[in-house]
């Protein structure tokens, strides 16, 4: 079994969609941005997955420059090239194609020694969706809240 490391996960991107499928791709990297990631300077927050021209690229990934690469760094706002097989590009490109899906990433992890990529497929909530989910938490820990005070009661 691959030892998996995850290095950062899109909280947001759960808060702001629902998503319906979820994908695993590798990434091009250069070697100052694979050791940057390694470090956890990262941010996917705002990023997003798009078919362009049959390749899938991601946008508004930020990874933070290497402290120790030298002059010869690498750009830290530019957009990356997502590797997944040709079909797989076709049939996501397809299905974000239907009305309101969209791809974003999920979580970055390292699988194998290599950098992967989380995609999700994703279809966004409206902000009563939204209000929904968090009355739900909301009223989930009170009832744990009193599930624990009721169990110290009885002992």
């Amino acid at each position: 079994m691959d030892n998996i490391k995850t290095i950062t996960v899109n909280r947001k991107a759960y808060h702001d969609y629902h998503i319906v499928e979820s994908y695993e791709a590798g990434l091009a990297l250069k070697g100052s941005e694979i050791k940057s990631i390694r470090m956890g300077r990262v941010n996917i927050k705002d990023a997003y997955a798009k078919v362009e021209k049959g390749e899938l690229w991601l946008h508004n990934s930020h990874i933070s420059a290497y402290q120790a690469g030298g002059f010869d760094t690498h750009e830290p706002d530019r957009k990356r090239k997502l590797l997944m097989h040709r079909n797989q590009i076709a049939m996501l490109d397809e299905k974000a194609g239907q009305k309101g899906l969209t791809v974003i990433p999920l979580r970055l992890y390292i699988k194998g020694g290599i950098a992967k990529l989380e995609l999700g497929l994703g279809r966004g909530k409206k902000m009563y969706d939204k209000r929904d989910a968090i009355a739900r938490r909301e009223t989930e820990r009170e009832v744990e809240r009193a599930m624990k005070t009721r169990s110290k009661k009885v002992h």
